[in-house]
């Protein structure tokens, strides 16, 4: 369990790849430098999709909690 707390929460449970990831970056392009946005997936893809764009794009991967249900991403916009 982390103890980070993010300023967005994005739940993507449910949706098949690439929509987790769409939607974590339509939060951080709306959220401000500093701003850590927590994504919730359920998707495997997620768990390569996230750290791979995290980097291309220049925003940090803080942690990612394996839960039971799903995985929780936080990303810290750059």
């Amino acid at each position: 369990m982390t103890d980070i707390e993010p300023e967005e929460t994005v739940d993507a449970r449910g949706a098949a790849c690439p929509g987790p990831l769409m939607d974590l970056i339509g939060a951080i392009r709306s959220a401000e430098s500093g701003d850590v946005v927590r994504l919730l997936s359920d998707s495997d893809g997620s768990l390569t999709d996230v750290p791979e764009w995290a980097d291309e794009a220049g925003n940090e991967l803080l942690a990612v909690e394996e839960l039971d249900e799903h995985n929780a991403f936080y990303v810290e916009k750059a």
